[in-house]
């Protein structure tokens, strides 16, 4: 088993393997540090305990040393007995180790060879795993539509499931978002998809644990600029809430996490002034009168938030002063608003008034949750008083 030696991979399955002589030729040709896997290997092997023997090969797996000898071990030895393991086990093994082959034919070979030998229709949840990790290696390879066919036949399959592991759901989201992420990279313009996706995907993982450094600073950068981006996405409260954003913080991104709390909260004069900072993301410049018309809506969206249900009838006016839009500009704001269903109500062209009687449900930042309390203590102190005032004609009455 010398480390030197061409890397296996998965192929019509050998003959049977002599366990013993196999171990003994490991142990021999490993560091010391790995050996005690070995020993538990073959004591487990040799009493059949197959759930333990999982749980070690699991720890073998991740130990820093054994990188190099993990595709041997798991083509020959786990290959062996790989039909008396929890199928989910081995595949979740089988994706670790596929991560050491860097030759894309070989890659791929090992993972479509070992979705071959699982039975979709007893684990799917294997078959979405491996199909899902499939996809995102053709992704990583270059053949997109590959990726995508794979993409939707796992989905296919795991929107029938019901209570699948979280590693499955992940291998899902993660394929999904990145493909959308190349998408939009070709100028595509698939944000919203590669925000939703990334947002399920980051619910199914700790990001402190699962997720390098370096990661969670890319999927945050990733996720602000997609949300900046989306032409469906006027609401970041989901985002803004969820810790991977503190990846930007102490980074010379720190100005974009800066820039989300801008554009929920409306706030045009805010964005005025960091706009000068979007030279440090071009893709956010070339963008800019797109941006500069979301920032409008939300503004617009924020200040109906604000209003009590009857307080809602804004004058153009107004709207165009809570916006900074010339007032000939708004009646095509409110327009784009009604179209996007971010609001719902009515436009009187004659008074040049806009009636809005609903706004589009949101996922409340903090701050904005402490001005909805403040709004709700208000609305009480009122219901308060008017017992107050009808409490003694109701006394006289009775």
């Amino acid at each position: 088993m010398a480390s030197s030696a061409p890397m296996s991979v998965d192929k019509p399955k050998p003959p049977k393997l002599d366990v013993e002589e196999y171990l003994t030729t490991a142990i021999a040709a490993t560091p010391p540090e790995l050996h005690p896997f070995f020993e538990s290997f073959g004591t487990l092997h040799s009493r059949k305990l197959w759930h333990q023997l999982t749980q070690k090969l699991d720890a073998f797996f991740d130990h820093p040393l054994a990188r190099q000898y993990r595709v041997d071990v798991y083509s020959r030895f786990v290959r062996d007995f790989e039909e008396r393991l929890n199928p989910l086990r081995l595949s979740e093994m089988g994706v670790k180790v596929s991560r050491d082959i860097d030759n894309p034919a070989l890659h791929l070979g090992f993972l479509t060879d070992l979705l071959s030998r699982i039975d979709k229709s007893k684990s799917p949840d294997s078959h979405v795993l491996l199909l899902a990790t499939i996809a995102h290696a053709k992704l990583l390879f270059g053949d997109l539509e590959g990726s995508k066919t794979d993409i939707d036949a796992a989905w296919a399959v795991l929107d029938t499931l019901s209570g699948v592991d979280n590693t499955v759901n992940a291998a899902y989201y993660n394929a999904a978002a990145d493909y959308y992420k190349v998408r939009a990279l070709r100028a595509k313009a698939d944000y919203a998809p590669y925000y939703r996706n990334s947002l399920l995907y980051l619910a199914c993982v700790d990001v402190q644990t699962d997720m390098s450094k370096e990661e969670r600073l890319e999927r945050a950068h990733d996720l602000a600029l997609s949300a900046f981006l989306a032409d469906t996405i006027y609401n970041f409260g989901e985002l803004l809430m969820h810790p991977i954003l503190d990846a930007l913080e102490g980074t010379p991104h720190e100005w974009i996490k800066k820039l989300l709390f801008t554009f929920n909260e409306g706030n045009i004069g805010k964005f005025e002034a960091q706009s000068p900072l979007f030279g440090q993301e071009p893709i956010l410049l070339n963008n800019y009168p797109f941006l500069r018309q979301k920032i409008c809506l939300m503004s617009l969206i924020e200040s109906v938030f604000q209003r009590s249900a009857y307080d809602r009838t804004m004058s153009f006016q107004t709207i165009s002063e809570e916006t900074r839009l010339p007032l000939d500009e708004v009646e095509h704001l409110v327009m784009k608003a009604l179209s996007l269903k971010l609001i719902r109500g009515s436009i009187d062209e004659v008074d040049q008034k806009a009636a809005i009687t609903w706004v589009q449900p949101r996922v409340l930042s903090r701050t904005q949750i402490g001005q909805l309390a403040d709004r709700l203590r208000e609305w009480n102190d009122k219901l308060h008083r008017v017992e107050q005032r009808i409490a003694p004609e109701v006394l006289v009455s009775s």
